[in-house]
């Protein structure tokens, strides 16, 4: 199994003492009212998916990851962890106050110790996390709608964020403890946004191969207008296991974040991610992380080559699909035949197919399609 990445699991979840003590201090205490995605990212600080962070960036930091897509003590990493706020909302704030960050049910999620307050510049910010400016990238106009401040400094969690999913949401203490029963020592993780079609399935199981067992982790969070919905990719998934998988050889958990669309950067960061999970190797395929035409289909992997420390081995696979003559899933280096034999699957491809009332079986299992025509509205 991996190392945590940066040698250690971080644990910000507060203890039942500490709990009690910050609780009867609330009431004194600045509140800071955050969004649905910064209560995801708090979690992953808190229960150790973002180790080696502890916190939301200092400026230091935030300016090594910015420029440099390393921590300022040399760990890799590619996005920034940040907590953006307006003048008004921490008025005479300084640092080395604790506020409370509570969500917007006005429930306290978690303590934060203010180490650092900051300006940053929103256009060097996108160019360098999204590689444009340009405002048709979901994550650029993010960046542009960002307060005028950052908060930097190490977080306590004090509740629970609320879970739909209960039973996947998996904590990387958790999962390691799993993989040490199975008797795992090679796990790889295989990411995804969508359920799960013909081509996944093959990826997967060709990733299986060679290591022990496989983490399928889908990204539960906001999604752009058109991907699955949240519940639609959990029960395909749970689906696909259960018909086509060795179930002894799978694990299915969920990673409650945002998709930032961030191309070869989040690719790095979502293999960061998997490694404190507990896997040594990550599947990392054709456009991983991207939206639009804004990086090179090949781009998320050609990046793992800028990073031999990682400490976590990609797996690179190129585009695959349904060969007519060969009467198989192949993929470009094994299929000898000409394009026109070559039936491409992809997540649009079958959202096209689902919104035009088309037949969905050469594309994904008959298991899986069951469950999408169950859901009168799949799509977000």
């Amino acid at each position: 199994m991996s190392e945590p990445h940066g040698g250690k699991l971080v644990n910000r979840i507060l203890e039942e003492k500490q709990r009690e003590k910050i609780k009867d201090e609330i009431k004194e205490l600045h509140k800071i009212v955050v969004t649905d995605d910064t209560v995801s990212d708090i979690w992953n600080i808190a229960i150790g998916a973002f180790s080696p962070l502890e916190g939301f960036l200092e400026h230091e930091d935030f300016r090594t990851v910015l420029y440099g897509r390393r921590l300022r003590n040399g760990v890799p990493w590619t996005i920034p962890i940040t907590l953006d706020v307006s003048k008004s909302d921490i008025p005479d704030i300084k640092e080395g106050d604790t506020v409370i960050l509570i969500d917007k049910t006005k429930r306290s999620i978690a303590s934060l110790n203010i180490t650092d307050i900051f300006n940053f510049d929103k256009e060097e910010t996108a160019k360098h996390v999204y590689g444009t400016k340009d405002k048709a990238h979901p994550g650029v106009v993010k960046t542009f709608h960002m307060k005028e401040l950052m908060l930097g400094g190490k977080i306590g969690l004090i509740n629970e964020p609320p879970s739909p999913f209960e039973k996947y949401h998996l904590k990387p203490i958790e999962t390691r403890r799993m993989f040490k029963e199975k008797g795992w020592k090679t796990i790889v993780g295989f990411q995804t946004r969508n359920i799960p079609h013909l081509g996944h399935e093959y990826i997967q199981k060709t990733a299986l191969s060679f290591v022990d067992g496989l983490f399928i982790q889908p990204i539960i969070g906001k999604k752009k207008k058109g991907d699955f919905k949240d519940e639609v990719i959990i029960a395909a998934y749970q689906a696909l296991i259960d018909n086509y998988h060795s179930k002894d050889r799978v694990i299915l958990g969920i990673l409650q974040q945002e998709m930032r669309y961030a191309g070869p950067r989040e690719a790095i960061f979502h293999a960061i991610i998997r490694k404190n999970f507990g896997c040594t190797h990550f599947v990392v395929g054709r456009d991983h992380a991207g939206v639009g035409d804004f990086y090179s289909p090949y781009a998320a992997q050609q990046i793992f080559d800028e990073f031999p420390d990682l400490g976590v081995t990609p797996l690179t696979f190129p585009s695959v699909f349904f060969c007519t003559r060969c009467n198989g899933m192949a993929n470009e280096k094994i299929c000898p035949h000409s394009i026109e034999y070559c039936l491409k699957i992809s997540g649009t491809k079958i959202r096209e197919a689902i919104n035009k009332g088309e037949a969905l079986t050469d594309l994904i299992r008959p298991e899986v399609a069951k469950v999408v025509k169950s859901w009168d509205k799949p799509f977000v």
